[in-house]
């Protein structure tokens, strides 16, 4: 829909999790957005963007109306970043949270995409997973689409805001009775150390640094 490369992609993904993830800490700034772009969590692949990769990314996501920068105002020092997203398409929570999830780490199943985005929306029935992304399937404009399965028993879905890449990473596959749990501590612990990594970015500013 908006042919976003790679980049842009992992930069609107990003800003979408925190705004839902760490709402007191959004708007970002522009070291905090890099720092979060490049977290070893919840991102697949791992990236190493610099300041100015990241600067260059936001100038794009501008050009296509994608992001919005809130100036320096109440005692702070540096610009802040925010996704305009919603203001092209009319997205409710859990939808966003899911197309933030599929743009940060590439394909994945409707278990894995609910497990992942627990502490980014409310999941109350009658929604889940599965009919949030129906309704991004059909969309007057598609967001979404099922790519099929992988190695795995499931099918996997993917973001359409962007070329899809001819081949993906595959999946991990798990089995078990245990695989839930283990996911659902892997979804704690990415919360806790994305919401010390946002407050650590944020000191940070406050010092100067």
């Amino acid at each position: 829909m908006f042919d976003l490369d790679a980049d842009e992609r992992r930069v609107l993904g990003t800003l979408i999790e925190k705004q839902l993830a760490t709402p007191q800490y959004y708007p970002l700034t522009l070291s905090a957005l890099v720092q979060a772009c490049n977290q070893s969590t919840s991102r697949d692949p791992v990236t190493n963007y610099s300041e100015s990769d990241v600067r260059s990314t936001l100038q794009r996501l501008k050009d296509k109306e994608l992001i919005r920068t809130v100036l320096p105002s109440h005692g702070r020092s540096v610009d802040r970043y925010g996704h305009r997203l919603n203001e092209h398409v009319t997205l409710i929570q859990e939808e966003i949270a899911l197309l933030g999830v599929l743009m940060l780490r590439g394909p994945q199943t409707e278990a894995e995409l609910k497990s992942r985005t627990e502490r980014l929306a409310p999941w109350e029935a009658p929604d889940t997973p599965a009919s949030v992304l129906d309704r991004l399937v059909h969309k007057p404009e598609p967001l979404a689409r099922n790519i099929g399965r992988g190695r795995g028993r499931h099918d996997r879905w993917v973001d359409l805001l962007g070329d899809i890449e001819p081949t993906f990473t595959e999946p991990v596959v798990t089995s078990g009775r245990g695989a839930p749990k283990s996911d659902d501590r892997l979804g704690d612990l990415e919360a806790r150390v994305a919401k010390l990594e946002a407050e650590i970015a944020e000191l940070r500013e406050q010092l100067g640094g």
